[in-house]
């Protein structure tokens, strides 16, 4: 099997090389005059073959924590992506891809989760240093937590038929995708029934995360993943070229001014809306990574042993306090950008987007 899977990654490795000139540029976002399914097959290819580099890079390195971190984002990415070209590509066809990205993500979580649960700690200390810098168990906690962290970062990228058979796994998926055929000559209804489903489920989960009573971790953390889908569709969208050189060479007097200052303005609610999105993603993640911060210490001191349970009584009830206390903060907040950020209905929302994308 080892053997076979060698093949796969060889051959596969010979035709990402053959068009590496193609994928080279990871950023999201659509080039000048391209049509958006080219655009769109462009971006998922490039966000495999980055994912894909990144794993290769990170194997037995030092810098594995951020590799593995990096390949997360491309697959979370490109998940956003295929949810997008969901009504296009077909329900076989998306639960394949989606469920591939999926089990090769679930397979690098514990060298994510250990990284972010160090940075959280770390973040709370930053923000609290008279209470926290100062406490032994706080110290015994983090120097814990940094074992953990380099633990499964080796876990990770060090085992070698973990990170080969992720490795055929993405090589196969980036071979189907760069298969794709999305309709060349099709607009905006190409991604219009995904952004609109995306939209509509994160208004849901907003409603429902605002009906929660207390830290509902679980439901915020659902909605978070549909704020991460509805920032990174933004993203994929947005024209990076210049609205002053759309036309220029085709329009010229009043009719090229005002097409320049409302390719001005479209660009500039997209870039909003995007940014909107990240931040409220950002609380919410925070928010998750607080969460699961308290349950380990919670947990630890139940079981009444070990070096994570070593922290102190006192210690334990200062730190979940302080996290308690954060965590309601966010939640008022993230709540209030939420109200913001969804406050149209789906279909209002779905027509402002195809409207400045037509423009362009």
């Amino acid at each position: 099997m080892a053997v076979g899977v060698g093949v796969v990654i060889a051959k596969a490795e010979r035709e990402r090389r053959a068009s590496r000139r193609r994928s080279t540029d990871h950023r999201l976002g659509l080039l000048a005059d391209e049509l958006l399914a080219g655009g769109l097959k462009r971006t998922a290819v490039g966000q495999l073959d980055l994912a894909i580099e990144m794993l290769e890079r990170g194997n037995g390195s030092v810098d594995g924590g951020k590799a593995v971190h990096e390949t997360r984002k491309a697959l979370k990415r490109l998940r956003a992506l295929l949810r997008l070209v969901r009504a296009q590509l077909g329900e076989t066809a998306f639960a394949r891809e989606d469920g591939v990205l999926s089990c090769v993500g679930r397979a690098l979580s514990g060298a994510r989760d250990a990284d972010v649960i160090l940075a959280t700690l770390d973040q709370l200390i930053a923000r609290h240093p008279r209470k926290l810098a100062g406490r032994s168990g706080v110290s015994r906690l983090r120097a814990r937590l940094v074992a953990d962290q380099q633990q499964a970062a080796r876990a990770a990228l060090g085992e070698e038929s973990t990170r080969a058979q992720a490795l055929a796994d993405l090589h196969a998926c980036r071979e189907r995708m760069g298969a794709w055929s999305l309709p060349e000559r099709g607009g905006f209804e190409l991604v219009e029934p995904g952004l609109l489903r995306s939209y509509q489920q994160g208004r849901q989960r907003l409603r429902r995360a605002a009906r929660s009573k207390g830290e509902d971790m679980r439901r915020m953390h659902a909605w978070r993943k549909r704020v991460k889908d509805l920032r990174y569709a933004v993203e994929m969208l947005q024209r990076r070229d210049s609205p002053d050189s759309t036309g220029a060479h085709e329009l010229r007097g009043k009719r090229a001014r005002r097409r320049r200052a409302q390719a001005h303005k479209d660009a500039a609610r997209l870039r909003r809306l995007a940014r909107s999105a990240e931040q409220l993603g950002e609380m919410l993640g925070e928010d998750h990574d607080l969460a699961v911060l308290a349950g380990l210490i919670r947990s630890a001191g139940k079981r009444g042993g070990g070096d994570t349970a070593r922290i102190g009584r006192g210690t334990r009830k200062t730190l979940l306090k302080l996290i308690s206390r954060r965590r309601r903060e966010l939640r008022r907040r993230a709540l209030r950008e939420g109200e913001r950020l969804y406050r149209r209905t789906p279909k209002k929302f779905v027509r402002r987007i195809g409207a400045a994308l037509e423009r362009r």
